[in-house]
């Protein structure tokens, strides 16, 4: 008799709190070369937004099951698994992931770290490999840099500023209003400014413009960026959460000597999962000495799942929302 299990399903295309709902579905098996893992704590992301409204560049079939990263303990080996252990905490990544059990590729699930409590490895994979990735492997950023981070209050800002930091960077915050000014202090931000006034203006002045750009945001923050950044000076691009598109100029672009540069962090999942192993030994490394820890703005029970990920649309949410699915 196949165990049953509760998991949010996504039933139609909409704003998350009117298209998700919680139902009672089977605990997937572990196949080959998979881990079925009991879920302890799902992080709330922007793509779970996405994926709702149906405007994330996967697009699951209807009704599917949204999360995408988590903390839990493996349940079950696949066949053909080795290097994990029935009962060892692990944290993983893997659109499905908002349910009582989940199964994901072996590639995809790693040893938690000791130093980090549930909710806080469930907030370690997507926003700090995305900032890792985005900071290390294609900017390349070098000590004594100056790093502008937009949404630098947010889930991937917080990260981005605290790799920053960790890296010998100089570290500037873009928030929306004073409320998200200390938590982007907290993070690294050695210096924070607001959307609302003339940061542009303030980065040129002050600094000469920036080497290294992080924009999770687009629209109007992109453009901004190309205004401000520095000779030599690289734009990694690592989403949207704006709404808005913005058009990269080649011509403006030429003239300033800049380079803009595009981050899929799950296309590193896919085709370079050695690469994603160091960078998690890393950041593992560095959550132990207390350089990194995801900030966690609030956490909810399971059963207000579809309430957290509205709450993140909004945009008014401070570090991760994260969903306690069991103790």
């Amino acid at each position: 008799m196949t165990e049953a299990m509760r998991a949010w399903q996504v039933t139609a295309h909409g704003e998350p709190e009117r298209v998700m709902a919680l139902r009672e579905t089977d605990v997937p098996a572990a196949g080959p070369g998979e881990v079925l893992v009991r879920v302890r704590a799902v992080a709330v992301n922007f793509p779970d937004v996405l994926l709702a409204r149906g405007q994330y560049q996967e697009r699951p079939e209807l009704p599917f099951t949204p999360g995408i990263e988590l903390c839990g303990d493996v349940a079950a080996l696949g066949e053909g698994v080795t290097g994990l252990a029935v009962g060892q905490r692990v944290v993983g990544s893997k659109i499905g992931v908002m349910a009582e059990y989940a199964a994901l590729p072996a590639q995809a699930v790693r040893p938690a770290p000791d130093s980090l409590d549930d909710a806080a490895a469930a907030a370690l994979t997507i926003a700090y490999q995305t900032a890792w990735f985005g900071l290390h492997r294609r900017a390349a950023i070098r000590p004594g840099e100056t790093l502008l981070v937009h949404a630098a209050a947010g889930g991937v800002g917080t990260a981005a500023c605290q790799l920053g930091a960790a890296a010998g960077a100089e570290v500037i915050g873009v928030v929306g209003g004073e409320a998200k000014a200390d938590v982007a202090r907290a993070a690294g931000a050695e210096e924070v400014l607001l959307r609302g006034d003339d940061w542009i203006a303030a980065v040129k002045e002050a600094h000469g413009g920036a080497d290294v750009v992080f924009d999770p945001v687009g629209g109007a923050a992109f453009e901004g960026s190309a205004r401000c950044v520095a000779f030599e000076g690289r734009i990694v691009v690592v989403g949207f959460a704006s709404g808005e598109l913005p058009a990269v100029r080649a011509n403006h672009a030429l003239v300033k000597n800049y380079s803009v540069l595009g981050l899929h962090w799950a296309l590193y999942q896919r085709r370079r999962p050695d690469l994603v192993e160091r960078a998690h030994d890393e950041l593992v490394r560095l959550a132990g000495e207390g350089a990194v820890r995801p900030v966690v703005g609030g956490t909810v029970p399971f059963e207000e799942a579809s309430a957290a990920v509205q709450d993140l649309a909004g945009g008014a949410t401070t570090g991760r929302l994260v969903v306690r699915v069991a103790e």
